[in-house]
């Protein structure tokens, strides 16, 4: 388990000392250092740099609302299956790493409003042509991340033998190797990893799946949910959310909404 105490250096932000619309307004979050739980397998969301040390789009995020708010991010590395247990538990104050708003994990947890606009795509082999979408993976071999979205769609298609990992570069170089037909994997990190070039030899196929919202989760009824809330607002109006959203995907950040559709 990897413990990391951050400084909060994301761009245009403001010293969490230096801001009385944050640390003055919410006695309750200021001044306090928050425990957030991040799976560093996830890029470009979360990731360790040649550095060693963690980085990433969601990274990024959270040092922001931190500094908007006055409070310190102390990221603990743990795998995804086991945040929302943590965050039951009350070991962890909230997570970063991708966690999809889903009505089965809002029963349990609470969450932030929208942070990104996310989805599942399929990615096979460059030579593959006769999977195309959905239904053609019916009795495939399906590669999937444990506990995730993507294992929950791989669960409808009729026959599949699906394999899980820890990580989505696991998933995918499963299907590189040839020990699974396709992957069923987040968009965004699928394309970071093409763009890269950490794996060759893939493309993705038929539309996106799913359309899903990442939100930042917390225990229920948490004190520090409205803090995570009021800084998200206060980077999205300033700017400083499109900053790092073209940081990571050299692109414009599309309209988030007030409540995830779910």
């Amino acid at each position: 388990m990897l413990v990391i105490a951050c400084n909060n250096t994301a761009p245009n932000s403001t010293d969490a000392g230096s801001n009385p619309s944050g640390a003055g307004s919410n006695p309750v979050a200021a001044g306090k250092t928050l425990k957030v739980a991040t799976d560093p397998t996830f890029a470009p969301f979360e990731f360790q740099g040649p550095d060693g040390q963690i980085q990433g789009f969601d990274i990024d995020i959270i040092n922001s609302i931190g500094k908007a708010e006055g409070f310190q991010v102390e990221l603990e590395s743990m795998r995804f299956d086991g945040m929302i247990g943590a965050l039951q538990a009350g070991s962890v104050d909230t997570a970063m790493a991708g966690v999809t708003i889903t009505p089965e994990r809002a029963k349990v947890i609470d969450f932030s409003k929208p942070y990104f606009k996310a989805g599942l795509a399929i990615a096979v082999p460059e030579k593959n042509t006769d999977i195309t979408d959905l239904d053609s993976l019916k009795n495939k071999k399906i590669a999937v991340q444990i506990g995730t979205t993507s294992a929950d769609e791989a669960k409808k298609v009729s026959g599949a033998k699906i394999s899980t990992f820890d990580s989505p570069d696991l998933v995918l170089q499963e299907v590189v190797n040839g020990n699974a037909d396709a992957a069923i994997n987040d968009k965004a990190v699928t394309l970071y990893a093409f763009k890269t070039g950490s794996l060759k030899g893939l493309k993705l196929v038929g539309e996106q799946l799913t359309a899903e919202y990442y939100g930042i989760p917390t225990p229920k009824g948490s004190e520090n949910l409205e803090s995570i809330n009021r800084g998200l607002d206060t980077i999205i109006k300033d700017g400083t959310y499109a900053q790092i959203y073209k940081k990571w995907f050299d692109e414009e950040p599309p309209k988030l909404p007030e409540t995830a559709p779910i």
